[in-house]
């Protein structure tokens, strides 16, 4: 299984969006989200590396891609952010698991449930409480086929995937997709056994480990 250790850095919640940027920057955890699972029929894998770390509030991630495409569609939350330029972070709780897909102007899907067909979206003022810091203004975005780059940043309250401040490890996977970008790509942080892309699989989440 693929492992994380994720730091605690004091105080995320009360930084102010340059602070809250530069500690992660500086302590978090760094990842890359590079795994291809289906290579033959959607290669394009484009460049998107992540750090992470954990407070007494939540879970703060930073996710920041270079590559072709950039799309944003869906203006709202709870829209179809995966077909928007998209990062996902699907994490298992105790009544499920959770995905929180975030598209490139910081705009979040959020669903709780057991499996692919039985999701429970979550209420928008719950996804309201989740802190947004994007390198993006919120509007529409359409410039396939050049090379951009983008940032997002996310600090998502513990309760909202049903943890506890003293939770000390998570199972968890990252992702980037844009299904309706001129490149769709499906690329994962631990790698997805399925036959197709389907990000929906807690059986292929990796670890994060909450250090104290």
């Amino acid at each position: 299984m693929k492992t994380l250790d994720v730091p605690f850095i004091e105080g995320l919640a009360e930084m102010d969006d340059a602070a809250f940027l530069r500690a992660l920057e500086e302590g978090g955890a760094r990842f890359s989200v590079d795994q291809v699972g289906w290579p033959e029929d959607w290669p394009y894998c484009p460049e998107t590396q992540g750090a992470i770390a954990h407070c007494n509030d939540g879970l703060a991630i930073r996710f920041h891609v270079r590559g072709f495409d950039l799309r944003a569609e869906n203006l709202s939350d709870n829209g179809r952010q995966w077909e928007d330029s998209c990062c996902e972070f699907f994490v298992a709780g105790p009544a499920g698991y959770y995905n929180f897909e975030i598209n490139c102007i910081g705009k979040i899907l959020g669903a709780i449930g057991s499996q692919r067909e039985e999701r429970t979206r979550q209420e928008p003022k719950a996804l309201e409480r989740i802190r947004r810091v994007t390198s993006l203004p919120v509007a529409p975005v359409d410039r396939s086929g050049e090379i951009c780059t983008w940032d997002v940043a996310v600090l998502i309250p513990y309760d909202l995937f049903g943890a506890v401040p003293n939770t000390v490890s998570l199972r968890a996977n990252f992702y980037k997709c844009g299904d309706l970008t001129a490149h769709p790509h499906f690329v994962s942080w631990a790698p997805v056994n399925s036959p197709k892309p389907d990000f929906h699989r807690p059986d292929s989440f990796g670890e994060l480990i909450l250090l104290p």
